[in-house]
């Protein structure tokens, strides 16, 4: 099986209509894919990666090499309960972080903000073809997740360093994500995330050509009552070198209310007589109507 691929330039043309069925079949099926074409500067996006490996190697590395996990891993203990990764987590919005992390630079500040400009942009892109594919206003998801702040703009920045013995811990355990669309830039060369696909474990190989994978997390399968969920996914360690991920998460802002898009709800709370009224006129029409009708008779608080 091959991980979905959006290519987000068929949405200009006479591949519309395929590419947003690829776009439903992928968050409905798999929970994720891959997006090329996603309008994110692909030197910039090197930058990054360069920058953060930079920032890791001089004042992470040593560090993680010297803590307790490490020692318990070459005394061969298995380890169950901590995650074989270096990590620092950044805000951007609706307020950042940046400047509080330690011995950051200048450089790498600008450019993560040059960088996560554009990608705020893709995430609001996508959200708007979610919503389109769902039958809900383009803006839903935006106008959902903005709260009195504006949406959570985050980002874990991990480093999964090269690990002796691999068979003894996981580089990130088993979860989903609480968020709503994660966008991530990850290594073109080492392995390690694997999602769970129809009850197996799905390896993710490295993205190539700059190829930014997407996740969808817990609040999207809220917003769409279940028909896109949320996927377990996890980080196997690996003996071969450094796994980079850059994954960043457009996220409801903490006052956001969040519930199943009306639209996409039965309808509820009413009388079997009520519907068999309706269901004698509509019998051999379509019953998505019918259903559309019933909930509209209960929000205008009236039976029959």
């Amino acid at each position: 099986m091959a991980i979905p691929v959006i290519d987000l330039a068929e949405l200009h043309g006479d591949k519309r209509s395929k590419t947003m069925t690829s776009l439903h079949e992928a968050c409905e099926k798999w929970g994720f894919f891959q997006v090329d074409n996603h309008g994110v500067d692909k030197k910039l996006m090197e930058k990054v990666k360069e920058m953060v490996n930079g920032y890791y190697d001089e004042n992470l590395k040593e560090k993680f090499y010297e803590s307790e996990m490490t020692k318990s891993l070459n005394k061969n203990e298995k380890i169950s309960d901590m995650d074989w990764e270096s990590t620092f987590f950044i805000w951007h919005r609706p307020n950042s972080n940046i400047n509080q992390i330690p011995n950051i630079t200048k450089q790498l500040c600008e450019t993560m903000e040059e960088y996560i400009a554009q990608l705020i942009k893709l995430a609001e892109t996508l959200s708007e073809l979610i919503c389109e594919n769902l039958g809900l206003d383009h803006n839903h998801i935006k106008q959902t997740f903005c709260g009195t702040k504006g949406p959570s703009i985050g980002t874990k920045v991990a480093i999964y360093p090269q690990c002796p013995n691999p068979d003894l811990v996981r580089g990130l355990r088993e979860h989903t994500d609480a968020g709503g669309i994660i966008l991530l830039l990850q290594d073109d060369q080492v392995p390690g995330l694997e999602f769970l696909k129809d009850g197996q474990w799905f390896r993710i190989p490295p993205s190539k050509n700059n190829t930014i994978f997407v996740n969808t997390g817990d609040q999207i399968e809220v917003i769409s009552n279940g028909k896109y969920k949320s996927v377990l996914h996890r980080v196997m360690a690996e003996k071969q070198g450094n796994r980079l991920s850059i994954a960043t998460f457009y996220n409801p802002g903490n006052d956001a209310v969040i519930s199943p898009a009306p639209e996409l709800l039965y309808p509820g709370n009413y009388q079997f007589g009520d519907y068999l009224k309706l269901y004698s006129t509509t019998k051999f029409l379509e019953k998505g109507p019918r259903f559309e009708s019933m909930k509209t008779t209960m929000v205008n608080g009236h039976h029959g």
